[in-house]
């Protein structure tokens, strides 16, 4: 299996937690992306950038990844703008970028695209998209999704790699530059699953919440995902 190389340096931009019901069992979201990319907990170092911690050197790293988040791109949070701000210096200096979920969303809006929060409602569960290869060749996978904000504008020189009726801008690339998606690959079953009954009734409906849960049964594509991203970073 393809592996990080040892010599990229990685910096996690954590823009969110998770739950603290499953914090003990699953880890925080720079954990989940650190298993993601298969390096142990000391390899890779994590900013809080949701604590206002940003890295006081950009050009320390060769890759930001930046994490899922609750928070929507469009709120008026102090370390928004001071994020798009690294986004933006991040990719003028050739640094890699990996978005995922808010990444995802938090990268288009920083770099010309426009975010908004769909009418379709909430998208939860393991939802299906379809998957451009460099190749050209398009794959079906299943990733575990949880958002309603979605990319309505792709911004100017980025190219749609993944999408789906729900979510027609599912996946970005920015040349040889940056990658993003807006579904959770660093997600297990049994976060998806906890999060689900965490949130059924609360924030999320009993009924799509039940019917998120019943498809967590299938599959899940989070092994390609995670090629598709090492690739992307060693290349």
């Amino acid at each position: 299996m393809v592996e990080l190389r040892p010599d990229i340096k990685v910096a996690i931009l954590q823009t969110g937690r998770a739950i603290e019901s499953a914090l003990a069992e699953h880890g925080d979201y720079d954990e989940m992306c650190k298993t993601l990319f298969k390096k142990a907990p000391d390899e890779i170092d994590t900013f809080r950038v949701l604590d206002n911690h940003f890295p006081d050197d950009i050009d320390a790293y060769d890759l930001y990844i930046i994490t899922g988040s609750k928070h929507g791109v469009y709120e008026p949070h102090k370390w928004i703008l001071p994020l798009e701000n690294l986004i933006r210096e991040a990719f003028h200096r050739n640094k890699k970028l990996i978005g995922i979920c808010f990444g995802h969303q938090i990268m288009a809006q920083a770099l010309g695209g426009c975010v908004e929060k769909s009418d379709k409602g909430l998208g939860v569960g393991l939802m299906d998209y379809d998957v451009t290869s460099a190749d050209g060749t398009v794959r079906p996978v299943s990733l575990y999704a949880w958002h309603q904000d979605q990319v309505v504008k792709a911004p100017d020189g980025s190219k749609v790699i993944a999408k789906s009726d729900f979510c027609p801008i599912a996946g970005l690339q920015y040349g040889d530059q940056a990658i993003s998606v807006q579904a959770h690959p660093e997600f297990t079953a049994d976060y998806e699953r906890d999060l689900l009954l965490a949130r059924r009734g609360i924030t999320v409906s009993k009924g799509v919440a039940d019917k998120a849960l019943r498809s967590l049964d299938r599959p899940n594509s989070a092994v390609y995902i995670q090629s598709l991203f090492i690739e992307f970073a060693n290349a």
